[in-house]
């Protein structure tokens, strides 16, 4: 008899089981069939769940809620951690688990149907030892559960036609915390997320960019250590103790605030503390109608600066307050393309790429929206979504000129357009010129660290590279940042050493797990060292993202996206036989 009923599916799977098979079969076996039966079974069963079946090295539950389902997954996974701390770390048995909730149809005690599906995909996407749940996992299981839920935005899953909102479970580590920081030898700041108190949850948008905002003049004072954004909003939608914060991000100061949105008006509120001792030292209010928003920008971070410093000069506070566009409309579209930008979801993508243009087209000299422009452009192409054209490229390269046309005093314009100049230009030393000159203007600058660590990788200066790369992690020390793991595993790569890209891509791939040039530099990776197995399971989640991505795809992309004369110029062959040995298809 057939059925169609709502559930919670759990799909586990082991991690390197035909390579740990084929160095020790019987032991593996015995291994894995013993945490089967004393943590596997036993933890379905005490969740109220049912096996479905196993298929090899993998389990198919159910259970009647999502919260039982996520509670069974950290207690599996915990218990498995436990067990194997004992073996060496490539001979570990690991699981990846993902968790759906949706419509199954029951058909002689096994399920079928998409909601089994997503929960499929999602497990092939979780790191090891790691646990993905959809939105509508999270929608139940979030604020129930000791665990914290991270959101990675949409996936594309192979054969499911929507793309899924995924989202990271880490389970609680309590009495854990993170080391104290040195402090830096100049004014350090974090600022940190801003309450959105306009009642509207489709004005979060509003309030991040405020803080952004606030944030980037902040950090054009060469004299003051700015916080990243990303490390940042780590601390969104908590209330953490802001010494707690002083310690874990290396500062002496927070800055907090709340922003309202109301009509045409907007009311910004800020204080500022000194987190080595949590005095306040300073707090008002901002307010005005939205065509002030910039001015009202412009005195919080004034406020900030000379409650810190008021020996700045003013010249300093001046540059710190130039603003991006005099346009409010531009200015809101760019707001809101933000946050879709580094999704590497083709339909966020693609929607920030339709903000951008209508920003540029109601502000022709909105230079950082052109830049942006260009980058969902480059984005798209180096994610295997649309073939590397020489149009393509040419259309990029306009973008980019139209932005240091009209911004070429601004930091953030002169980072973006260092990386597309150095890659898609074909200009390296072109490239690296505009990152110092953004650098010199804003010391500050995670783009233009991460942009010159990069391209000094292109050119073969691996020190110089690392070096950038580490002042980008100082800079952002909470969350690891896809892109500088990303680059630093490129330049380690480019040096030949390929253990240490794994590590760092493996790093990479929990910020980003929908990123291919995160994949694909792994997967070759992989591939020289011999350790085909992982190499073809990341070869498999690239081909999920992009399934018409070959190896001369990717040959003709770094043909033209790799300046004649660079190191990564010349390790093409190098890079295709890696791909070649994790069996991307050629």
């Amino acid at each position: 008899m057939t059925t169609r009923r709502l559930a919670a599916i759990l799909a586990a799977d082991m991690v390197g089981y035909s390579r740990l098979m084929g160095a020790d079969e019987e032991g593996t076996l015995a291994r894995l069939q013993a945490l089967r039966q004393q943590i596997i079974d036993p933890s379905v069963a005490k969740s109220g769940g049912r096996v479905v079946k196993t298929t090899g090295d993998g389990i198919l539950a159910e259970f009647p809620s999502a919260v039982e389902a996520v509670r069974c997954a950290l207690d599996m996974q915990e218990q498995t951690r436990a067990r194997e701390a004992a073996h060496a770390p490539g001979q570990r048995l690991e699981f990846r688990v993902g968790i759906n909730v949706g419509d199954v149809i029951a058909s002689d005690d096994d399920i079928h149907g998409d909601g089994v599906n997503v929960a499929a995909r999602l497990e092939g996407l979780a790191d090891p030892g790691g646990i993905l749940v959809s939105a509508t996992v999270h929608a139940t299981a979030a604020g129930r559960l000791a665990c914290t839920f991270e959101d990675l935005g949409e996936q594309a899953l192979k054969n499911i036609v929507q793309p899924v909102r995924a989202y990271r479970v880490t389970p609680p580590t309590p009495n854990a915390e993170r080391p104290a920081l040195a402090l830096p030898d100049k004014p350090s700041i974090a600022v940190l997320p801003f309450q959105n108190m306009s009642g509207d949850p489709e004005q979060e948008y509003f309030a991040d960019g405020m803080v952004e905002e606030i944030i980037t003049g902040l950090s054009r004072v060469r004299a003051f250590f700015v916080i990243a954004r990303n490390s940042s909003f780590a601390y969104k939608g908590k209330s953490p103790d802001v010494r707690q914060v002083g310690r874990e991000l290396g500062v002496r100061y927070v800055l907090e605030g709340s922003v309202r949105k109301a009509g045409n008006r907007v009311r910004i509120t800020g204080q500022l503390v000194d987190a080595t001792s949590g005095t306040h030292l300073w707090a008002d209010r901002f307010d005005g109608a939205l065509e002030d928003v910039f001015d009202l920008q412009d005195r919080v971070t004034g406020s900030v600066v000379s409650a810190i410093e008021p020996k700045i000069r003013s010249a300093e506070i001046e540059r710190a307050q130039r603003k991006p566009t005099e346009n409010l409309q531009a200015y809101d579209l760019a707001l809101r393309a933000l946050p879709h930008m580094y999704s590497f979801s083709r339909e966020r993508v693609e929607e920030a790429n339709r903000l951008l243009r209508q920003a540029t087209e109601i502000d022709p000299t909105y230079a950082l929206a052109f830049a942006r422009r260009a980058i969902c452009l480059y984005i798209s192409t180096f994610q295997g979504w649309t073939p590397p054209t020489k149009l393509l490229f040419d259309e990029i390269i306009r973008l980019v000129r139209i932005a240091l046309e009209h911004g070429g005093a601004d930091p953030e314009v002169l980072a973006e357009a260092a990386g597309l100049t150095g890659t898609v230009g074909g200009d390296l030393h072109g490239g690296i010129a505009l990152a110092e000159k953004a650098l010199a203007l804003n010391p500050n600058s995670i783009t233009a660290l991460n942009r010159s660590g990069n391209l000094h990788a292109y050119a073969g200066n691996t020190d110089t590279a690392i070096d950038r790369l580490q002042q980008a992690a100082r800079l952002n020390p909470v969350q690891g940042s896809g892109v500088r793991q990303h680059f630093t595993a490129e330049a380690h790569f480019l040096a030949g050493r390929y253990e240490a890209a794994v590590e760092f891509e493996e790093k990479a791939l929990r910020d980003n797990p929908n990123t291919v040039p995160i994949m694909r530099v792994l997967a070759a990776s992989l591939g020289l060292l011999g350790r085909i197995d992982e190499a073809q399971e990341a070869a498999r989640r690239m081909r999920a993202i992009a399934p018409e991505l070959t190896i001369a795809r990717v040959r003709t992309f770094l043909e033209m996206d790799s300046p004649s004369g660079s190191k990564r110029r010349g390790m093409l062959d190098v890079y295709c036989e890696g791909l070649r040995r994790a069996g991307l298809p050629e």
